[in-house]
């Protein structure tokens, strides 16, 4: 048996707002993410792949340690434990942002 409310339910949008993009201030949605991955310690791209099939990638000079990757991670979780009415977390990525793609 299924019972049916008159309740509604709002999901907030939440954003990272890259502060040293190319495009300052460009943002990257952390809603309906599937995965976060990167090629390797040294790599040169960071991918966030979403539920809906599309991936944003984030470009910078080399990571050292997984660098670029690790702060994503963790900004992602920073932001998510913010309150529903801060929509966006502002991040500095530790290397040189050359692009921000979402395709």
């Amino acid at each position: 048996m299924m019972f049916l409310t008159n309740k509604l339910f709002i999901i907030m949008t939440k954003f990272l707002k890259i502060t040293n993009a190319p495009n300052t201030g460009q943002l990257i949605s952390i809603n309906g993410i599937k995965a976060v991955a990167t090629s390797g310690a040294t790599a040169t791209t960071v991918t966030i792949d979403y539920v809906d099939g599309t991936t944003t990638t984030v470009i910078t000079a080399a990571q050292v340690g997984s660098d670029v990757y690790t702060i994503i991670l963790d900004s992602i979780e920073s932001a998510l434990a913010t309150s529903w009415q801060k929509s966006y977390y502002e991040v500095s990525l530790p290397k040189a942002v050359t692009s921000i793609v979402n395709a």
